[in-house]
């Protein structure tokens, strides 16, 4: 009788045209807003036990995003949730901040994957295959389950950040640069966690 590990690198090699091996997904949240780190997740998902729902999580609800956060922290083989720094973000550019929260999601895992499928049209540096898929967070469930946490957990940081600048407004824009967020920079200028490398930043500290 064939192993669970067994069936679960045969339906990874199955779906994928790759070797025998275990697939993770990754994804990142928060490259556009003007403050706060950007954070990436990367997820091994287990084939024997399934999450129904999945999806791009830009396209849930806030309760949705929160109940699968929990149950692919409790069915995934494995997942790490990973950040880079605002100070990162100035020093290094948010892409390459981006790729670097991406490469410690990975490199977090208790797993090590054969292959890693990257959501967008970039790749970390690893040291492991790995493919980039345009819009995979809607096409690959590990993808899906990668975006779902990075998102809550930004979400989570937006509001903690929010009960100690309420002026703000981080509850509500999550960081984004919206009407509201503009102006309070305005009247109020930047906290420590904006990005002082982002325009709208740089042109309040003047």
């Amino acid at each position: 009788m064939r192993s669970k590990k067994f069936l679960r690198a045969e339906q990874a090699a199955l779906i994928w045209g790759v070797p025998a091996g275990l697939i993770a997904g990754v994804d990142e949240a928060g490259r556009g807003p003007l403050a706060g780190p950007v954070v990436a997740a990367a997820v091994i998902l287990d084939d024997l036990n399934p999450i129904v729902g999945l999806a791009d999580s830009k396209k849930l609800t806030a309760l949705k995003r929160e109940r699968l956060y929990d149950e692919i922290r409790a069915k995934a083989l494995c997942c790490s949730i990973a950040e880079a720094s605002v100070e990162e973000i100035d020093e290094l550019n948010i892409l390459q901040a981006t790729l670097l929260a991406m490469r410690r999601a990975v490199e977090g895992l208790r797993l090590k994957p054969h292959k890693v499928l990257v959501d967008g049209n970039r790749l970390p540096v690893l040291d492991v295959l790995a493919e980039a898929i345009v819009k995979g967070d809607s096409k690959v469930p590990a993808i899906s389950a990668a975006s779902i946490l990075a998102k809550v957990h930004r979400d989570r940081w937006c509001q903690q950040l929010h009960t100690q600048y309420p002026q703000y407004g981080f509850d509500a824009h999550k960081g984004y640069g919206t009407a509201a967020h503009l102006q309070a920079l305005k009247e109020h200028g930047a906290t420590p966690w904006h990005r002082t490398s982002f325009a709208p930043v740089a042109g309040v500290l003047k």
